[in-house]
């Protein structure tokens, strides 16, 4: 007579999170109410691996970002492209002819500022709509998944944005008695 071994339990289908939901909240009611299904969950929970008894992990620390360079920024895109004054006229006087002349005047000094300032450059090389596959550990700093994201990587599909990276910053030097929240000064004719 030989043992037959029986066959591993394939892996329980995971669940959605709203029924993984109310899995939670009838587990919690139950465990509270019945001491034996309480001792039961116990029992499971001192068989899982430590792995899964894991402290979370830390929320990131947050850091305060130096408002002297974005209100520098906001300056520059005010000086050469108006950038300011454009984004806070009401609009809706005028017609979309005078928009979009008025629209060019702004895309030009604001092209005019990044290519002095900034060196860009694209966060992938590939054409958008190519199709492209994300490994696993890829950087979710860099890429944004979109669409029907379910499981975990790899990944395949269409590149819709290229993204883009700063790969240089050259802002001007700034005083120590330079106010940076004056991004445009009134000015007076006499």
């Amino acid at each position: 007579m030989t043992e037959t071994k029986p066959e591993p339990a394939s892996e329980p289908e995971r669940p959605p999170f709203l029924r993984r939901l109310g899995i939670a909240m009838g587990a919690f009611f139950k465990t509270l109410s019945d001491p034996e299904f309480a001792a039961r969950v116990d029992g499971l929970r001192l068989t899982l691996p430590p792995a899964a008894l894991a402290a979370p992990v830390a929320a990131p620390v947050l850091r305060s970002a130096a408002p002297d360079a974005a209100l520098q920024l906001l300056g520059l895109l005010q000086r050469e492209a108006r950038l300011i004054d454009f984004t806070q006229e009401d609009v809706s006087q005028y017609s979309d002819a005078d928009i979009g002349a008025a629209a060019r005047v702004v895309h030009e000094g604001c092209c005019k500022v990044l290519r002095e300032h900034f060196s860009i450059a694209p966060v992938r090389m590939e054409p958008e709509g190519s199709r492209i596959r994300l490994e696993a550990g890829f950087d979710a700093t860099a890429i944004r998944l979109s669409g029907n994201v379910v499981g975990t990587a790899p990944f395949q599909g269409s590149l819709s944005h290229r993204g883009w990276r700063v790969t240089e910053v050259r802002l001007p030097r700034m005083s120590e008695s330079h106010d940076a929240s004056i991004i445009a000064q009134a000015e007076v004719e006499l």
